[in-house]
């Protein structure tokens, strides 16, 4: 008997769950918004750019508007690359709401020109990483007052080729922006899976998972690789991209399986179920070797903890 596939219509109603999505103005994450606001959630859009939340919120509340629904949704500012930003978004969240059920670890970048944050570290590990490992840790209250929140951390199959590097983790001897872009996914798959057995060692009621999209046409693949690249790159890389990848309606099934399968377990992967992992219907994957190292995992938590300042006192270790 053919097990069958998953898809959106499996998450059932999810009135009365509180959603924050990072990364939410386009891409991924706006599809995993509008698909939880499809199905009653309140939904939390926590976005960089204000003038293109704006836009997403109009789009998202004319799609969820078509299914004969009205949106629960919001803004919230924030760029992860930026601690003072994360720090304010989080206190923001901590205002309005008092639990949230899924925080959904989404807003990245790819494969950049080389950089520095505000904060002075490299742009991928801050951005994908950093200010993901800080958020989660200072919405940690509301996460565990509902009595059972969960935690997605996007990923990429990017992650397979990433290495830890602990003598060079921020990129400080030099700079490849694909094999630091591996490392940043890397890094998100040994925060989602220490900060399951932390959770489970200090007893408490969360969830952690991640997720990848497999090969997803979305706005990451021109705004960062290629963005330094001539006219002609970038129309090229659009077109291949647009043919190789499945479209971002689809991508973010595993982010979406990922934050509601009552039949995931923590630690679990959500990706596509085709060849390579790239695309089609989501299923729980194998995670590279490198992301199963809790030496590797617990060093990342430290340093993670010293470099943003957020050490959730919840989840310390005896």
């Amino acid at each position: 008997m053919t097990q069958q596939r998953w898809t959106p219509d499996a998450m059932g109603p999810q009135t009365g769950r509180t959603v924050l999505v990072t990364g939410a103005n386009s891409g991924l994450g706006l599809v995993v918004a509008t698909e939880f606001a499809r199905r009653g959630a309140d939904v939390l859009m926590a976005c960089r750019n204000s003038e293109r939340a704006r836009a997403a919120v109009q789009r998202l509340r004319r799609d969820v508007a078509d299914s004969g629904r009205e949106a629960s949704v919001e803004v919230v500012a924030l760029d992860t690359a930026d601690l003072a930003s994360v720090r304010r978004a989080a206190a923001d969240v901590l205002r309005r709401r008092s639990s949230v059920d899924v925080l959904v670890n989404n807003a990245g970048v790819m494969a950049p020109p080389p950089g520095r944050t505000v904060d002075g570290f490299e742009t991928q590990v801050a951005t994908n990483h950093l200010g993901h490992f800080a958020l989660t840790g200072l919405l940690l209250p509301a996460l565990l007052s509902g009595g059972g929140g969960r935690v997605v951390t996007v990923s990429s199959v990017a992650a397979r080729s990433g290495r830890l590097d602990r003598e060079d983790y921020q990129s400080e001897r030099g700079y490849r922006r694909w094999r630091v872009y591996g490392r940043s996914k890397l890094s998100n798959l040994l925060f989602a899976a220490e900060l399951q057995r932390r959770a489970e060692a200090a007893g408490l009621p969360l969830l952690s998972v991640a997720a990848h999209p497999g090969v997803a046409h979305t706005n990451l693949t021109t705004s960062g690789p290629v963005r330094d690249r001539g006219r002609l790159v970038r129309a090229v890389a659009e077109r291949v991209s647009r043919v190789l990848g499945q479209p971002a309606s689809q991508g973010a099934w595993p982010l979406l399986r990922a934050a509601t399968d009552p039949s995931a377990a923590g630690g679990d992967c959500f990706g596509p179920d085709g060849p390579g992992q790239a695309r089609g219907f989501p299923v729980r994957v194998q995670v590279p070797p490198a992301a199963h190292d809790p030496g590797d995992a617990a060093w990342l938590w430290a340093r993670s903890a010293e470099w943003t300042g957020v050490d959730p006192a919840e989840l310390k270790r005896g």
